[in-house]
């Protein structure tokens, strides 16, 4: 029932939907139907007037700390997939921990350990031991972003309060450009990739983030998947928080057309209707955007950005050595993003987490 009402062109069923007190998800895919975008503005006014209500005027940064770009996947639109000509890095510990420590003299605290899908070079127990490091003075919270695991990997990273957030993307809901996407090797169960945020909420992660890649398949279909899939981790993780990604296709390698590009406006309407649909979840948005596109979304649901953000790894320390996932398009420092935040009237957040809450040796050295 939901997929038809994508269909929907009557404005006043979305008027209604926008009013609903409690929205399912038929409220869902009438905001995000094409009777939507004649009272777009209506949706971003309440967008934001949820958003106030419930995050008030605040924004956390954080940067991601890409450990490692090798990769067995052969994902066509990844600048790190396996066929590609780039120089393959893997940190080692010390060397994540020199990059962490560039990213703190920035002034973020909060960090995403990032890696392509590389189980031999980046493994739980490594990232383990970068998290604790870094949180030794430097970060309040450590999450990764890396391959799916299974549960006994989950429960490594959760022991002890180790790493906070996991977040994964599931590139596409849609099943069978999926499939077409991830012809072989481990990526290809989509199953696998799907469930692992529930492994990850189950051993103890506090944050998740689900999100898709916003390009490969129709994005009106792919936001409502977004929002039952979040709402669903939500209910069966309840000790957990859940976020969602907004990650939009740019800068793809060359031989890779964007099947269903996304423009700016159709971003900002799935940005304002998963905001209605979901009032208490986080929304994230990286530098893939430009500045001006960043700030003027911030007011429809944004709660997280990225700042200063560098893509391959090393890049903060001995800069420009290996291959690069993307290419970034907000190449503001986390200083200049700040300021940008304090410009629009909100306060940006460079702490909203401290370690003590989850890590028992952290309490107990207070």
């Amino acid at each position: 029932m939901s997929e038809a009402l994508l269909a929907n062109r009557d404005p006043q069923l979305v008027r209604a939907a926008i009013g609903c007190r409690r929205k399912g998800p038929r409220e869902l895919a009438l905001l995000l139907s094409p009777g939507a975008d004649e009272v777009l503005e209506e949706i971003a006014l309440a967008a934001n007037r949820v958003t106030l209500e419930r995050f008030g005027r605040t924004l956390q940064l954080y940067a991601p700390l890409y450990v490692s770009n090798s990769c067995v996947g052969r994902c066509p639109y990844c600048g790190f997939r396996g066929d590609q000509r780039i120089r393959r890095v893997s940190l080692s510990a010390d060397e994540a921990i020199a990059e962490g420590e560039a990213l703190a003299r920035l002034g973020i605290r909060h960090v995403l350990l990032v890696s392509g899908d590389a189980p031999r070079a980046v493994d739980p127990e490594y990232l383990v031991a970068v998290a604790r490091a870094l949180k030794r003075g430097r970060f309040d919270s450590v999450s990764v972003e890396v391959a799916p695991l299974e549960d006994g990997g989950y429960r490594v990273l959760a022991a002890g309060g180790a790493v906070d957030g996991v977040t994964l993307y599931q590139e596409t809901y849609d099943r069978g450009r999926y499939a077409a996407l991830h012809a072989g090797g481990p990526k290809a169960d989509y199953g696998f990739r799907l469930e692992a945020l529930d492994r990850a909420g189950a051993a103890g992660i506090r944050s998740l983030t689900a999100g898709a890649l916003w390009g490969l398949s129709p994005w009106r279909e792919e936001a409502l998947a977004l929002g039952l899939h979040a709402e669903e981790l939500s209910r069966r993780c309840w000790r957990s928080r859940v976020h969602l990604g907004m990650p939009r296709l740019k800068n793809v390698p060359a031989g890779f057309e964007i099947p269903n590009p996304v423009d700016d406006r159709a971003l900002a309407h799935a940005v304002a209707a998963l905001r209605l649909y979901l009032p208490d979840s986080g929304i994230v948005l990286s530098t893939r955007e430009p500045a001006a596109l960043r700030d003027a979304l911030l007011p429809l649901g944004i709660t997280q950005m990225s700042a200063g953000s560098r893509t391959r790894p090393g890049a903060y320390t001995i800069g420009d050595g290996s291959g690069q996932q993307f290419a970034v398009s907000d190449e503001r420092t986390p200083a200049e993003v700040a300021s940008a935040v304090r410009a629009r009237g909100y306060d940006p957040v460079w702490k909203d987490w401290d370690r003590g809450f989850g890590d028992p040796a952290a309490g107990e050295a207070r």
